[in-house]
C-alpha cells in the first residue's frame, strides 16, 4: 500500500487518515519530507533573482509541506501512542530532525537573503503589518538560533543540537517508562478505602490490563497524585507518594539524572557559542520577559510570600491531623480542612462532574455563549486511537472552522499530563481555511458501564486545555508561521488560563454540574462556597509551582563549563536558597521527571504559567467589570487576543484589548500574596 503520509489527506478538513497510517510509514515520510524541503531551500538559496519578500519569505513559508504533515502525525504518536517502536523511531529521528532544522536556520545564504529583505526599508514599508512581522520574526529567530556564526562554531552548534535532540527524546521516553514501571500495585480493595467507585474500577481495570490480580494505581505527571486527597490508609498514601517522586531516580535503564546533567551542560555550551552567559539568557532573549533577571525578580519576590502562606497552612493541617503533616498527608488533610472551613468537599463533587456533560454542557456551552461557535460529533471520522472523539466546529452562521479531537483517558503508551496540539493549522497563504486541534488528558478510565467522573482538578484542566484549543481553532492568519498558538512561549498559556474562569461561572456551572444518578443540579450555595474557597491552599499551590519554576531557571543559569556532579544535591541547594525546601511541599516537578524543562520545549520557560497569569488575572477582572460571558465581550477578546495568533505583538494587542497594561494586583489577590 502507498504511504498515506506522502500525499495530502482527502478526508474532511484534511484530517490525517489515521486508519491507514502504520508505524512503518513515519520513517519514510519524514525522510521524504526532509529531502523535499532541502531541495526547496536550495532553490531559494541559489536563486539568481535579488531577494524579495515573495521569492524569499513567501517561498520559505510554502516550503516543507510534506515534512510538516508527517511531523505533526509523528509528534502525536510519540506523545499519545508511544509504543516501543514509536519510541525507537523518536530516538532515531530526533537528531535527524534537529539537523534538518539547522540546515534551514543556519544556512548563511538564506540568512543573507532574509536580512537583505529586512534592510530594504522602502520595500518593507510597502508591506502590510503581518508581512513585515514575518520578516522581522524570521531574522530574529535565525539570529538567535546562531545564523551568522563562523564555520567552526556553526559545525559545533549543529553537533550540539543533534546531541541535545537525542538526549531530550531519551529523557521523555525514560520518564514514560518510569511512570509505567513505578505504578503502585495493591492486592486488597481495602487498601483503596476512600476512593470513589469509579476510581476503584479504574484501578481494577489497570491491573487487569497488566494481567495482575488486585488493583494498580497508575502514576500521575506531577509530584503529587490526585488520589492522595482521598486514600484513607496513610501507609498506602506514603507508598504512592514515594512512587510519584521516585520516577527517574532508580534503575539503570530509566534513571534520568545523568541525562539532565548532560542536557544542561550542552545547553550551556551552546549558549556560550551564541554569545550568551547561560542557556536561560539565550532562551529568554526572544521572549516577552527578555532576560533571566526579569524572571528571577518575579519568582524571587513571590517565593518567600508563598512559603510563608504554606507554613501557615501546614500549621492548620497539623492541628487537624494531630501529627506532623508530610507530603503524602497534605492533600488528604487539606481536603478535610477545606470541608471544615468552607463546607466544601471536592471529592464529594465528583458525581456532579460526569465527563460527557462537562464537555458538552460546560466547556462547549461557554465557548458558544462567548464566540457563537458550535460543536457536532463526527462519528464518521476517526482519530488516532479508538478512544478519541472527533467534533466538527462551526461558526454561528454554520461556516466550518475545523475539527476538535479529545483524547481523555490515560494509557501506558501515553505521556503524562495534559496538552493541546495542532494536526492541521489554518493559513490563508496555503489556502487552508480550517484547523484541526487535539486535547489530551490523563483521566483514569473506569470499567465498562461505569461513568467517567472527573475530579475538580480534571475539570479545571479540561477547561484550561480547551482554551489552547480555541486559540488554535479561532486564530485567522495569512502565514503558517503565525498560525494558532504560535506566540512567545511565555504568553502561550495566557488564553488557556483565561478559559479556566468559566468553570465556576454561575450560568456555566449551573448548565453542566448535575448529579450523575439523580440529575439534581449542584446547589447554588455549594458553587458559591467553592468560589469563595478558590484561594484556599494557594500557599501550597504557589510554593510547589515556584519550586519547579526556580529549579528550571537554576539548571539553565549554569555558565558554559560549569559542572554539576549530583543532580539531587543541586536540587536541594536551589530549593533551600529560595526558602522552598519544606519537605511537605515538594516542587511540582522534581528534576528527574521535569519533562517541561528537559523534553517539552519549556526549558528556562516554566515561569511562563505565572508570567501569563498576570495577563490572565487582569483579563478575568475585565470580564467581570464588563458583564462577563457575552457575545460582545467574546468578539472583542477574539479580535484582539486569540484571533490574531502570532501575527501581531500579543502584548500590544493586549493593551488595545484592555486599554492599559496588565495590573499585577489581580494576580497577587488571587494567589493570596498581597
Amino acid at each position: 500500500m502507498a504511504n498515506p503520509l506522502l500525499e495530502p489527506s482527502t478526508l474532511p478538513f484534511s484530517l490525517p487518515p489515521f486508519l491507514s497510517i502504520t508505524e512503518d510509514d513515519y520513517g519514510p515520510a519524514l525522510e521524504a519530507g526532509m529531502a523535499e524541503q532541502r531541495a526547496e531551500i536550495e532553490a531559494i538559496a541559489t536563486s539568481a533573482e535579488p531577494p524579495t519578500f515573495d521569492n524569499t519569505l513567501v517561498a520559505l513559508e510554502r516550503s516543507g509541506r510534506l515534512l510538516d504533515r508527517a511531523l505533526r502525525c509523528f509528534a502525536t504518536a510519540t506523545q499519545a501512542m508511544a509504543t516501543p517502536r514509536i519510541r525507537d523511531l523518536d530516538e532515531e529521528y530526533s537528531p535527524k530532525l534537529a539537523a534538518h532544522v539547522d540546515a534551514v536556520q543556519l544556512d548563511p545564504r538564506i540568512h543573507a537573503r532574509v536580512k537583505a529583505v529586512h534592510d530594504d526599508h522602502r520595500a518593507m514599508a510597502a508591506l502590510d503589518a503581518e508581512s513585515r512581522r514575518l520578516v522581522e520574526r524570521y531574522l530574529t529567530e535565525m539570529t538567535v538560533a546562531g545564523a551568522g556564526l563562523d564555520a567552526s562554531a556553526t559545525a559545533r552548534l549543529r553537533d550540539l543540537n543533534e546531541r541535545l535532540a537525542s538526549l531530550t527524546s531519551r529523557f521523555q521516553n525514560d520518564v514514560l517508562a518510569g511512570m509505567t514501571d513505578g505504578a503502585l500495585h495493591v492486592e486488597e480493595q481495602s487498601a483503596l478505602a476512600g476512593l470513589s467507585r469509579s476510581e476503584v474500577s479504574a484501578a481494577a481495570a489497570a491491573a487487569a490490563a497488566r494481567g495482575l490480580d488486585g488493583y494498580v494505581v497508575t502514576l500521575g505527571n506531577t509530584s503529587g497524585h490526585p488520589w492522595l486527597a482521598s486514600l484513607d490508609d496513610r501507609d498506602v498514601r506514603a507508598r504512592l507518594q514515594q512512587a510519584q517522586v521516585s520516577r527517574g531516580t532508580h534503575g539503570d535503564d530509566h534513571d534520568t539524572r545523568a541525562t539532565v546533567i548532560e542536557i544542561t551542560r550542552l545547553r550551556a555550551e551552546r549558549a556560550g557559542l551564541l554569545g550568551y552567559p547561560s542557556h536561560a539568557a539565550a532562551r529568554l532573549a526572544d521572549s516577552t520577559a527578555g532576560t533571566p533577571a526579569q524572571v528571577n525578580d518575579l519568582l524571587g519576590t513571590l517565593a518567600p510570600l508563598a512559603a510563608r502562606n504554606a507554613a501557615r497552612e501546614q500549621e492548620a493541617l497539623e492541628s487537624r491531623a494531630g501529627h506532623p503533616v508530610e507530603a503524602h498527608d497534605w492533600a488528604y488533610y487539606s481536603e478535610r480542612e477545606r470541608a471544615a472551613a468552607y463546607n466544601v468537599d471536592l471529592a464529594a463533587l465528583r458525581p456532579y462532574f460526569e465527563a460527557g456533560r462537562v464537555l458538552a454542557d460546560g466547556v462547549f456551552f461557554a465557548a458558544n455563549r462567548l464566540f457563537g461557535v458550535t460543536f457536532h460529533q463526527r462519528d464518521d471520522l476517526t482519530g488516532y486511537h479508538p478512544e478519541v472523539r472527533v467534533f466538527e466546529v462551526r461558526e454561528e452562521d454554520g461556516t466550518p472552522i475545523g475539527l476538535y479531537l479529545l483524547d481523555l483517558y490515560t494509557r501506558e503508551a501515553k505521556k503524562g499530563g495534559a496538552w493541546m496540539d495542532s494536526l492541521v493549522s489554518q493559513s490563508g497563504l496555503l489556502e487552508q481555511p480550517y484547523a484541526v486541534v487535539t486535547n489530551n488528558l490523563n483521566v483514569p478510565k473506569p470499567a465498562d458501564g461505569e461513568p467517567t467522573l472527573l475530579t475538580y482538578d480534571e475539570v479545571t484542566t479540561l477547561f484550561h486545555e480547551f482554551g489552547h484549543a480555541l486559540h488554535g481553532l479561532l486564530a485567522r492568519v495569512r502565514y503558517p508561521h503565525f498560525s494558532g498558538t504560535s506566540v512567545f512561549r511565555d504568553i502561550v498559556e495566557y488564553p488557556s488560563q483565561v478559559n479556566e474562569m468559566w468553570m465556576l461561572w454561575p450560568e456555566v456551572v449551573a448548565h453542566y454540574a448535575a448529579h450523575v444518578d439523580t440529575g439534581e443540579p449542584l446547589p447554588a450555595e455549594v458553587v458559591e462556597r467553592m468560589t469563595t474557597a478558590r484561594a484556599f491552599g494557594e500557599g501550597f499551590a504557589t510554593s510547589e509551582y515556584l519550586g519547579a519554576a526556580i529549579l528550571d531557571q537554576a539548571w539553565h543559569a549554569l555558565a558554559p563549563g560549569a559542572a554539576v556532579a549530583d543532580a539531587d544535591a543541586f536540587e536541594r541547594q536551589v530549593l533551600a536558597a529560595a526558602g522552598l525546601d519544606n519537605p511537605a511541599v515538594p516542587p511540582r516537578y522534581r528534576t528527574a521527571y521535569f519533562a517541561h524543562a528537559f523534553s517539552s520545549d519549556y526549558d528556562a520557560s516554566y515561569y511562563a504559567y505565572l508570567w501569563s497569569e498576570v495577563l490572565d488575572a487582569d483579563t478575568v477582572a475585565w470580564f467581570e467589570e464588563n458583564g462577563g460571558l457575552t457575545r460582545d465581550n467574546g468578539e472583542r477578546y477574539r479580535r484582539y487576543i486569540i484571533g490574531v495568533g502570532g501575527s501581531a505583538d500579543l502584548l500590544a494587542s493586549y493593551r488595545a484589548f484592555r486599554g492599559d497594561d496588565p495590573d499585577i494586583r489581580h494576580l497577587l489577590r488571587r494567589r493570596g500574596l498581597e
